[in-house]
């Protein structure tokens, strides 16, 4: 079976979020002003959100999400 992924977008908002894992976390902001990435307490990745999607002008957005946990 494979892993759920949940994908959120508000159009109203401009904002969309991916999130790979539920489990608590916090975002934290990453090199890319419109894109914040989620974290697990121990620093692991769990997903990330975009905010004015519509408006971002790079094409395609590249942006690298770091874990902290080795």
């Amino acid at each position: 079976m494979g892993k759920e992924v949940k994908i959120w977008y508000d159009k109203e908002g401009d904002y969309l979020e991916v999130i790979f894992e539920k489990k608590a976390g916090y975002f934290r902001e990453t090199e890319n002003d419109a894109v914040m990435e989620k974290v697990d307490e121990e620093g692991n990745v769990i997903g990330f959100s975009i905010l004015k999607v519509s408006e971002l002008k790079e094409k395609p957005l590249s942006i690298t999400l770091k874990s902290r946990a080795l």
